[in-house]
């Protein structure tokens, strides 16, 4: 009875053995040239899997809350007079995602951001049936992409990437990837629309291509390809409630994500020189809006983008590249998810009438931030022994409870460390309609709202 077990097995592991062979090993035979099975997407594909990659991360998470006995409730946790206590159960949590190699000699890999969110270990593997493990180089949530590293060896293959304005809405497009588990899997779709924006949990995602190409769970962070077997864009979504509705990001703007992370570690945070207000029904009212939508422009920055655009206080700012604003977190997601330099279409309501404009972000610098914080928030920090002490306060400014010596412990639920993550917080929080401090005064901490 164990034989026949034991044969059984063996028998399943050589099939599923010669199953793997069979799924990665080229045919022997050859197809002519002139065969009309050589269609241009059996042709971009054998030139393009070789450089797909099926990524898996795994992570060890706990399954539950940990059982306490009575006695680690009396003496406290840990302790285990009786020997085996009940423990927390943890378990491995196992991702799969796909990614493409752009960069051969060096084994660098686009992926999508959330493929490798859980942490821990990464491996990718290749068509030819390799497997090495990877490293994440940087990662930019905002984008939903990230950089792997491979580690093994640089010469490796990789992918040309088109330009942006090489692709059309109706051709045909090709992804790759790795849905459900099975490899290199292979649809075909056109380009439905360019430039398309989606609201997500994770934030605003603009200027995506739209395909009707299959995306599934899996497919995340593998490669969108024309007919000549060219990265067009990194897939990376899929319409919750339609069928044939996929979204990737454009392979110009996921190169440019991917320079900064490799250059700089993060990207800097973009801005356009506003201070912009949420609309209530009686100030549409006043201003003759016919809808309840947009923001109005409460303070325009000298020398910034939106100072030379022309835009005035008083202003209300409707949509921004086609996506309606419904309020100041909508303005700020849609700034994370663009680049600098690029144009944003903006249609501004004025006096009763609409026009365009256009113009690009700049980098929110530190100088400037560090500028407008103090104008805004009325106080100042400098770093002693390690601490963010108050050095300044307006007596008239928002923070006039605080004085001249107290530590600023946190801000919006979060510890401060340092001058830059308070200027990070600041420029997250600058629209805010409230604020959170965390002050200590005395060696007592406690919570103060900032109205700015």
């Amino acid at each position: 009875m164990n034989m026949s077990f034991l044969s059984r097995r063996g028998a399943a592991v050589l099939l599923s053995a010669c199953l793997l062979a069979f799924c990665c090993v080229v045919p022997a035979f050859a197809i002519p040239d002139g065969s009309p099975r050589l269609t241009p997407v059996v042709r971009a594909v054998q030139l393009a899997a070789p450089a797909v990659v099926n990524i898996t991360s795994t992570s060890v998470i706990d399954a539950g809350p940990r059982y306490m006995s009575p006695l680690e409730q009396f003496f406290g946790p840990g302790f285990q007079a009786f020997g085996n206590m009940p423990q927390a159960r943890r378990q491995k949590r196992v991702s799969l995602g796909s990614g493409v190699i752009v960069d051969g000699g060096r084994g660098y890999v686009l992926t999508n951001a959330h493929v490798i969110s859980g942490g821990g270990e990464v491996t990718v593997n290749l068509l030819d049936g390799r497997e090495f493990p990877a490293i994440v180089r940087g990662a930019d949530p905002d984008f939903d992409i990230a950089v792997l590293e491979i580690q093994g060896p640089h010469n490796l293959p990789s992918l040309q990437p088109a330009t942006a304005a090489d692709l059309l809405p109706g051709e045909t497009v090709i992804a790759i990837g790795n849905p459900f588990g099975f490899n290199h899997t292979v649809t075909t779709g056109v380009v439905s629309a360019l430039g398309r924006s989606i609201r997500s949990e994770s934030g605003l995602f603009t200027d995506l291509i739209q395909t009707d190409a299959a995306i599934n769970p899996g497919n995340s962070g593998g490669p969108l390809l024309d007919l000549e077997g060219r990265l067009v864009g990194i897939n990376t979504a899929v319409h919750a409630k339609g069928e044939g509705i996929g979204f990737a990001i454009p392979i110009h703007k996921a190169l440019r994500v991917m320079d900064n992370l490799m250059d700089h570690g993060r990207r800097a945070p973009l801005w356009l020189g506003l201070h912009v207000e949420n609309l209530d029904q009686r100030m549409a009212q006043a201003l003759g809006l016919r809808e309840l939508r947009g923001l109005l422009v409460a303070e325009v920055y000298a020398n910034t983008p939106a100072a030379a655009a022309g835009l005035e206080p008083g202003d209300v700012i409707d949509s921004i590249n086609g996506v309606v604003l419904n309020d100041r977190g909508d303005y700020l997601n849609l700034l994370r998810n663009q680049l600098p330099d690029e144009q944003l279409r903006l249609v501004v309501q004025r006096a009763g009438g609409r026009q365009e404009l256009r113009l690009a972000p700049v980098e929110f610098d530190d100088t400037t931030a560090r500028r407008i914080m103090q104008a805004r928030w009325g106080f100042t920090l400098q770093v002693s022994g390690g601490r963010l002490v108050v050095a300044s306060v307006q007596p008239d400014g928002p923070a006039n409870f605080l004085r001249r010596g107290d530590v600023l412990a946190g801000i919006g639920g979060k510890a401060l460390r340092s001058q830059e993550e308070l200027l990070q917080a600041f420029r997250q929080l600058r629209l805010a309609g409230q604020v959170l401090l965390q002050v200590e005064r005395g060696g007592r901490l406690y919570y103060a709202r900032l109205l700015p």
